[in-house]
């Protein structure tokens, strides 16, 4: 099969959709990679890399596009919907409840497209989402520790405190990956920690992972009111698989919070849980309403993309040398691919998506 890499557009996205090492492993199965040039340089890959892995290195977008599988990170933005084509696969992150138009161009081009965040196995788990859910949930707290500095417009409060002064409070709305991870660093640094969740389950599971370092609450409308005042950093962390995110914190709510407070929304890209957050980017990362700090950058790991692409490499290749090995046939051996189908033969396929967008259905 012929796969083709292009360089990411989306806004300091440095990722790249297969590493060297991937393509090698594509490349000993008899199958040709054309890379777009430079498409690696943000993760620390050069071209060189890449021809000594054995890709073919072209020189634009449309030549990087124009072969049976497209393998990328993130979704394709306006200039490259031009690209997308009939009987041609797309294997990248889709995120398609919150971006209508996307949606409609791939019903209209006849692509098959197969999002990375839908892909799931028997026991209800994203293994494809997981590796950049563990770097976002921990970048999270990184950023939002940044923010709060007062240079960066944030209330000065540092997360960790010092003997003799509070250590700040960090909110978690979520206790899946991203809000496990974020945990994780907040705990590091010293914070107090809170995560709201509404399965009981995964409440004990975290009680076994953190002991009374972490408090473990159920969520619901009044403990939502009752926690995200008092929060220094405030983390939506919440997830429902191909449907965009429930609001959890509204407006009203956003304006009982501290002058200089943090809101952090890894759920953005579904979305997002808070009401009056909107996508940002890694250029302009925030904006302060109601006084409070509000970080939307929707490819949060494109910050680390040496760590990032090598990760998503990790569990995307073998998905991708089914589909290079087998095509559309991969989908009937493999039950978590299938599960990743969102758009094919004109029509949307994945069940949650069709529901977002029923008028297209």
């Amino acid at each position: 099969m012929e796969i083709g890499v292009p360089k990411e557009t989306k806004d300091q996205e440095f990722r790249v959709g297969l590493s060297p090492n991937s393509v090698r492993g594509l490349w000993d199965s008899g199958h040709t990679v054309f890379v777009e040039t430079n498409a690696g340089l943000g993760a620390g890959f050069t071209d060189a890399d890449y021809q000594q892995a054995g890709a073919k290195i072209v020189p634009d977008p449309k030549a990087a596009w124009d072969h049976e599988m497209v393998v990328k990170v993130k979704e394709p933005l306006a200039p490259e919907y031009p690209f997308i084509q009939k009987g041609q696969i797309l294997f990248t992150y889709l995120h398609l409840a919150a971006v209508r138009p996307l949606t409609e161009r791939l019903i209209q081009s006849g692509v098959t497209a197969i999002a990375y965040e839908t892909v799931e196995l028997p026991n209800h788990s994203l293994p494809l989402l997981t590796p950049m859910s563990i770097i976002a949930g921990k970048l999270s707290v990184q950023f939002g520790a940044r923010f709060l500095e007062r240079q960066q417009g944030g209330r000065g409060v540092l997360l960790g405190g010092v003997p003799g002064v509070r250590a700040g409070k960090v909110v978690i709305l979520g206790g899946g990956v991203v809000g496990t991870e974020a945990a994780k660093m907040a705990v590091g640094l010293g914070a107090q920690v809170q995560i709201l969740d509404i399965n009981l389950e995964r409440l004990a599971y975290l009680e076994t992972l953190f002991g009374s370092r972490v408090e473990l609450l159920y969520s619901n409308a009044p403990q939502v009111e009752a926690m995200v005042p008092n929060a220094d950093l405030l983390i939506g962390a919440v997830l429902v698989p191909g449907r965009k995110a429930p609001t959890l914190v509204s407006r009203d709510l956003v304006a009982k919070m501290r002058p200089g407070s943090v809101i952090v929304d890894v759920a953005v890209d579904q979305g997002g849980c808070i009401e009056t957050l909107h996508p940002t980017s890694h250029t302009e990362p925030t904006y302060v309403e109601s006084g409070v700090v509000h970080y939307g950058v929707p490819n949060m790991p494109g910050a680390v993309p040496w760590t990032a692409t090598q990760a998503l490499n990790n569990s995307t290749f073998p998905y991708v040398l089914k589909l290079a090995n087998h095509g559309l046939k991969a989908l009937e051996n493999d039950e978590a691919l299938a599960k990743g189908l969102n758009v094919a033969n004109h029509a949307i396929v994945h069940p949650a998506v069709r529901e977002v967008f029923a008028d297209l259905a």
